[in-house]
């Protein structure tokens, strides 16, 4: 049976383990990705390095539409858990996948039609702008089915299951690495047998996730219409935001991407390669962003506040000290990675930055990705999305165009990252602020509960007295009113109560019962 595993044991465990589980999955399809633009390079073209990094832009922002539906399915799914609620976990899966179809799809076909309108936007021109085109024709079909996959992995973090969820993507990044290379080189089939490889990776991903969803935990049912209609209004409640977090990083990379590009095709080519080092290097903090979600999310549920606060503080530690090691390896190996990359002229002032400077700066993306991760699973995902807007815009455009013009490539991504140090900074200081608003909410909440069950309770006593029983009828206490209750109710929905026990039909119920005993 599957329970609410987070809200017991120690939060920094929790977290090491489930971001360690996601991380290991994660980085492996990361190395993929890094593999293929490594083979690629063997060939000996600056334009397929170049056609990559455009490429890749555009699927980020296909692959973010899925990650905004996947939290939506972690929040909704760990949240019902930790209220002990498993069919409705269960109808979270099923519905929120039904959702995942169908807007992939939709995003999909749009992509597919503008995939040349797209890269000539981001400024691919000439081969470039032909082999990325190329490229997203044979990957972007697959999207809905990576998305169901990302959703279905999201609802196995959600159950604590990240052992599975790590072994999907694994799945997914062995099968990218050895056909890569068949199909790249002993085929000869360049750039369209790596996009190939990818779209057979995300087939075994998919398959792996829906094994463990569908056959392992049984969280997949049949489809009711009805069950549907009740649950969209939370799920897009969610989903929306989330989506529009989401696609806010992309939209700031592409703005990004376009202003190196004017610079020509070396700098574009050393900016594809740390795209490429980045995830690699911190797949354990892009993990700890969807890690975290799931013990906030059953321990909310639970309305076990302080160990929601305990388990922020956790992940910010456990971010920070492996940014920091993790940064200090980068600078060591840093030679290797130029001459790994064939990288020359241009390139090798934009990878040399990194791992010397920027590299160090992600220890505020991190806090921004367990901001947002607080965010959406506390009930408050519009504030994910104005702070992933306001970084893509405000904490972007400005910073980038002064960082051109005083520094040209190396100004912007600098200015890029002075963008995330202000924002990651605000975003993790509300998320606090937030939590301690839950926990005066869930006082209040007990409070309201415990002056309910008052009213509510038998008001009959019943005494043995020397073998005599006698009942006796105790006062009622003076907040037994209608109106009275029905304020009570009121304020219990509003601060979260809003439930089957408490809502206000149940209430006036109750006090209906009361009254026809008396």
């Amino acid at each position: 049976m599957t329970t609410a595993k987070f809200t017991q044991g120690s939060t920094l465990s929790h977290i090491i383990y489930m971001s360690s589980t996601g991380a290991i999955g994660l980085t492996c399809l990361f190395l993929v990705d890094l593999l293929d633009l490594f083979y690629l390079s063997l060939l000996g073209e600056q334009h397929l390095a170049a056609a990559v990094g455009y490429a890749g832009t555009v699927a980020f922002f296909t692959t973010s539409i899925s990650i905004g539906l996947s939290i939506s399915m972690g929040a909704l799914v760990s949240k019902a858990l930790g209220q002990g609620k498993r069919d409705s976990a269960r109808s979270f899966v099923t519905n929120i996948s039904v959702v995942t179809i169908f807007v992939s799809l939709i995003i999909m076909l749009l992509t597919w039609f503008n995939i040349e309108y797209l890269l000539a936007l981001l400024g691919a021109k000439g081969e470039t702008l032909r082999l990325g085109t190329v490229y997203l024709q044979i990957l972007v079909p697959s999207m809905p089915l990576m998305s169901v996959a990302m959703a279905l992995g999201a609802s196995l973090r959600a159950v604590g299951d990240g052992k599975l969820s790590m072994l999907s993507t694994i799945g997914g990044g062995i099968v990218n690495a050895i056909l890569d290379p068949i199909f790249i080189f002993t085929l000869g089939m360049g750039i369209e047998g790596a996009a190939i490889a990818s779209v057979l990776s995300r087939c075994a991903v998919f398959a792996l996730s829906f094994y463990g969803v569908y056959s392992k935990h049984k969280l997949l049912g049949s489809w009711y219409g009805d069950s549907f209609k009740a649950q969209l209004p939370f799920i897009m409640a969610i989903a929306l935001p989330a989506m529009l977090t989401n696609i806010a990083t992309p939209i700031g990379n592409a703005f990004v991407t376009r202003s190196i590009a004017e610079f020509g095709d070396s700098f574009m080519a050393g900016y594809a390669t740390i795209n490429r080092i980045l995830p690699v290097a911190f797949g354990m903090v892009f993990a700890l962003s969807g890690a975290i979600g799931p013990i906030l999310g059953q321990n909310y549920g639970a309305k076990l506040i302080p160990r929601v606060r305990q388990s922020l503080k956790d992940a910010l530690w456990f971010c920070g000290g492996y940014v920091v090691v993790v940064s200090l390896i980068l600078f060591v190996i840093e030679d290797y990675l130029i001459r790994g990359f064939n990288l020359t002229g241009d390139a090798v002032e934009v990878v040399t930055l990194f791992c010397r400077l920027l590299a160090l700066t992600f220890i505020f993306n991190g806090m921004m990705f367990i901001a947002n991760a607080s965010f959406n699973n506390l009930g408050k995902p519009k504030y994910s999305t104005w702070f992933n807007m306001g970084k893509a815009t405000l904490g972007t455009i400005p910073f980038v165009l002064v960082g051109a013009e005083i520094a040209g490539v190396k100004g912007i991504l600098i200015g890029q990252a002075l963008g995330s140090v202000f924002f990651g900074i605000a975003s993790i200081t509300l998320a606090f602020k937030l939590i301690k608003q839950k926990e005066c909410e869930t006082d209040r909440d007990k409070e309201f509960a415990d002056k309910l069950t008052k009213v509510t309770e038998a008001t009959k006593v019943t005494e043995i007295t020397d073998g005599t029983v006698v009942v006796g009828i105790t006062e009622v206490p003076e907040i037994a009113t209608t109106s009275t209750v029905n304020a009570l109710s009121s304020e219990c929905s509003q601060y979260g109560m809003y439930n089957e026990e408490y809502d206000s039909k149940g209430c006036n119920l109750l006090l209906a019962e009361e009254e026809s005993k008396r």
